[in-house]
């Protein structure tokens, strides 16, 4: 969904007016075309490639993203508040499934950063903010569901936030790591949180 333009995020139009339908679709296409190009090609992914995927032209992408930079940044705050309307869209399911839903969807989307780890690198170097407040964000979803399977006694009380995050992002971050390993990790970590 589009919206103003804010502080912090970098991009051709400098006002904060809202951007026209068209200029909107097109944004949105190039993000999810981006996305998709970068997980199949990860660093290798051209600009050009992006483009062609999300059927506009270069000069339509570059006036969005000046900067492949600002297109790498973009997809990752977007993909961070996947996270985070996910955590809010599960508030109605029974709390051990919304953890498991949650949890699942965590995996997927840190099998995908790995892609494009350098490029991320670089936009945490250039905006310090932006990891810490992504971090805030996820750790605050995690959080949510956490909590909701602890009180109505699922899951373990003796772990907060900051160890499942630890535990879960860090079997993701391993470097040879695959999808369908985390997946398959996963169970067991689950099979840990679970109160006896």
């Amino acid at each position: 969904m589009c919206k103003s333009v804010g502080v912090g995020e970098v991009t051709a139009v400098e006002t904060k007016r809202p951007m026209r339908a068209d200029a909107c679709r097109n944004r949105e296409r190039v993000i999810e075309s981006a996305r998709a190009v970068f997980t199949a090609r990860g660093s290798e992914a051209s600009m050009e490639e992006i483009a062609k995927a999300a059927e506009v032209g270069v000069g339509t992408l570059y006036r969005h993203f000046p900067r492949r930079i600002d297109l790498v940044e973009a997809v990752y705050r977007e993909d961070v508040e996947g996270l985070v309307t996910l955590a809010a869209s599960l508030q109605e399911q029974e709390p051990w499934s919304a953890l498991v839903a949650w949890l699942e969807g965590f995996v997927r989307y840190a099998q995908a950063k790995r892609t494009f780890l350098t490029e991320l690198h670089e936009a945490f170097e250039k905006n310090a903010d932006l990891a810490l407040s992504s971090r805030e964000k996820i750790a605050g979803a995690a959080g949510s569901v956490l909590a909701r399977a602890q009180e109505s006694g699922e899951a373990r009380a003796d772990v907060d936030g900051a160890d499942l995050m630890q535990l879960v992002g860090g079997m993701c971050m391993a470097r040879n790591a695959t999808l369908e390993q985390n997946e398959r990790l996963l169970v067991f970590v689950l099979d840990g949180l679970r109160a006896r």
